[in-house]
């Protein structure tokens, strides 16, 4: 269960009551289970099923954050615009990406979208190593034949052997790390971007860039 979130009246939006930067209390926001409805509406929302939730996504993948804020007060009674601005400013893993075109606040989500959309963005600095997490039982066919979007557009990998066991805990109890080789990935022309604050998506993995972690 994710933290509940609160606000500092001069440092704005924090998990947990003390504010990180001047340690004052703050006000509570939104308690940790309605946090983490919301976030799962806002990610769903602009990953997946946009039409349902009665938003347009352009091309990239953005939206007016004032059309999903719309969206998200007409399926939750209690939602407001506060609430929404908190989920989009804690979000730990960075899913989400906001800016403004034409005196108009966007808001996309980083990466994960099983809608076609195109989040083409300058070049950023890749690890040599990357890691993805899955289940014990889709590590054979992964080392015969790499590592596919399969239901998402992208493969997505992580930056830590840490951060790759909790994306495995979602398949299985016991997740297998396995070890990409980005660095030979990208010399072989490979394209690897990184999306959110801890996650990278590249086409797919061909199988000689994959190897077992050693324990």
């Amino acid at each position: 269960m994710p933290d509940p979130i609160f606000v500092c009246e001069t440092h704005g939006y924090h998990q947990g009551p003390a504010c990180p930067v001047c340690d004052e209390s703050g006000s509570e926001v939104l308690d940790a289970s309605r946090r983490r409805r919301l976030s799962k509406f806002l990610s769903g929302a602009l990953r997946h099923f946009p039409d349902d939730a009665g938003i347009d996504l352009d091309d990239a993948g953005w939206t007016p954050l004032a059309d999903l804020v719309a969206a998200v007060e007409g399926k939750y009674d209690w939602a407001t615009r506060e609430h929404v601005e908190g989920v989009v400013a804690t979000d730990p893993k960075g899913r989400f990406e906001r800016d403004e075109a034409g005196g108009v606040q966007r808001i996309r989500a980083a990466y994960g979208h099983s809608v076609p959309v195109d989040l083409a963005s300058a070049p950023t600095p890749v690890p040599e190593t990357l890691y993805h997490g899955t289940a014990p039982r889709h590590v054979d066919p992964i080392m015969a034949e790499g590592l596919r979007p399969m239901s998402r557009q992208k493969v997505h990998l992580s930056e830590t052997v840490e951060e790759a066991q909790a994306v495995g805990r979602r398949h299985a109890e016991d997740p297998v790390v396995l070890v990409v080789d980005a660095e030979s990935m990208r010399a072989d022309g490979h394209e690897i971007v990184k999306r959110g604050t801890a996650t990278y998506t590249t086409d797919r993995v061909p199988p000689r860039y994959v190897s077992r972690r050693s324990l």
